[in-house]
C-alpha cells in the first residue's frame, strides 16, 4: 500500500492545539511548505559580556628561556575568587598553561609565568564563570 503524509495537517493540528513553542513551529512550518532552513557553520566563540573586561599586560616583552616575568591586569566586573588562566597561542588554537590565580577583592591579579618555547609568544588571559572574559593578545618574545 503506498501512502503519502504530509505534515502540514499534523503542523497546522499542534500549533491550534498551542503544544509547539514559536521556535519549533516556525521550523516545523518552513519544512513543511519546503521553505530551506539555515544551515551552515555556527559560531562556537564565547560572546564577551558587556559589563564585564579583562586587561593583561606582561612585565617584559623579551625574556630568556625559562626566565620569570609577571602577567597582570584588572578585571572588571568579575566576582572575585573566580580563577584566572593564561593561555598561550598553539597553532591555530588556544591553549591553557599550567599556571592560574585568582581574581583579588579590587578585581587585580597577577601570574608568575616562566615560558620555555623560543621564538614570540601571543598570550592572553582568560576568567568568567565558563571562561566567557578574554583578554586582548600580548607577545612575550623568548631567546
Amino acid at each position: 500500500m503506498n501512502r503519502t503524509v504530509t505534515a502540514r495537517p499534523v503542523v497546522a493540528g499542534l500549533l491550534a492545539l498551542g503544544v509547539l513553542g514559536a521556535g519549533v513551529a516556525s521550523a516545523a512550518t518552513a519544512a513543511a511548505v519546503g521553505e530551506p532552513t539555515p544551515r551552515g557553520p555556527q559560531s562556537t566563540a564565547a560572546v564577551q559580556p558587556a559589563n564585564q573586561l579583562i586587561t593583561a599586560r606582561a612585565d617584559a616583552t623579551t625574556v630568556k628561556a625559562w626566565q620569570q616575568f609577571r602577567v597582570q591586569g584588572k578585571a572588571q566586573g568579575v566576582k572575585p575568587g573566580y580563577t584566572v588562566l593564561l593561555q598561550q597561542k598553539q597553532g591555530a588554537s588556544w591553549k591553557s598553561l599550567p599556571v592560574s590565580t585568582t581574581v583579588n577583592r579590587d578585581g587585580s591579579y597577577s601570574l608568575r609565568v616562566k615560558l620555555g618555547v623560543k621564538g614570540k609568544n601571543q598570550l592572553r588571559t582568560i576568567t568568567g564563570r565558563h571562561g566567557d572574559v578574554v583578554s586582548q593578545p600580548m607577545s612575550v618574545v623568548v631567546r
